[in-house]
């Protein structure tokens, strides 16, 4: 999985598998990342060895990615990882609540994959007159696969990011660019803080007896770690995956089955 001399978009970089994506791809020697968060802190604090462009907002600002296009092109691969939490019941979900996270998770991620799709495209043709093509990974979630309750807004978003990446495989297969998604399971990243049921479970027992009784509910019996998932997001990326496109990979320690 060499990445040198490469260049990278990767959303929802400042924490968990966006970070440990960022991390992964400089490691293997990217040249160049495009890193989004909301806020500078978590992109500045990786302090990665290779060129950083921050890309600070929301990815759900269209304005934000218009301006950005231009300086895309010629893109070699995308992570669409942003993503905030969303719990509830259906029957009882504000609307306000439901725009919220759809805002993010999936209009943010369809804007994300629009604007990788034509810098990657912009990129043109080898030598041998062959599109140079590239790679998109969009974050999705074992959620969007099988239906949990309480998941309020989150699963039917990740649902549909999961089919936007098969759609996204067939219409830009012919400019070789492969789009594919991954859906993990349980990870243990900061998104869960957004729950109040795991904040208060975190203030009777600790966050890591609240993670590890979570994690009984899959068969493994833990939770992945983002570094896990990001390993498997750059084989996706990578020419070794270069046979994979329209897939929705399940990292999940089980939890589906």
């Amino acid at each position: 999985m060499d990445f040198s001399g490469r260049s990278a978009l990767v959303t929802g970089a400042g924490s968990g598998i966006g970070a440990a994506c960022a991390k992964a791809l400089a490691e293997r020697g990217c040249a160049k990342l495009f890193l989004n968060d909301i806020s500078a802190d978590g992109i500045e604090a990786l302090a990665l060895d290779c060129e950083v462009v921050p890309v600070i907002g929301s990815v759900a600002d269209e304005a934000m990615w218009n301006a950005l296009e231009p300086q895309l092109t010629g893109l070699d691969h995308a992570v669409v990882n942003a993503g905030v939490g969303g719990y509830g019941a259906v029957a009882n979900l504000s609307f306000a609540e439901w725009r919220r996270v759809m805002d993010v998770n999936l209009d943010g991620a369809f804007l994300t994959l629009r604007c990788a799709l034509r810098a990657i495209k912009a990129g043109g043709k080898d030598t041998g007159g062959k599109d140079t093509g590239g790679s998109v990974v969009i974050t999705a979630s074992s959620t969007g696969v099988k239906p949990v309750p309480m998941i309020g807004p989150y699963g039917p978003a990740k649902a549909a990011v999961a089919h936007m990446a098969r759609i996204a495989a067939m219409e830009n297969a012919p400019d070789n660019i492969r789009v594919n998604a991954i859906a993990p399971g349980g990870v243990d990243t900061a998104i869960w803080e957004t729950g109040d049921d795991f904040n208060r479970s975190v203030e009777a027992i600790g966050r890591d007896k609240t993670i590890a009784r979570m994690a009984k509910t899959t068969p493994l019996g833990r939770f992945a770690t983002a570094d896990e998932i990001a390993g498997t997001i750059l084989y996706l990326l990578s020419d070794a995956g270069s046979n994979i496109t329209g897939h929705v990979l399940v990292s999940d320690g089980g939890f589906t089955l």
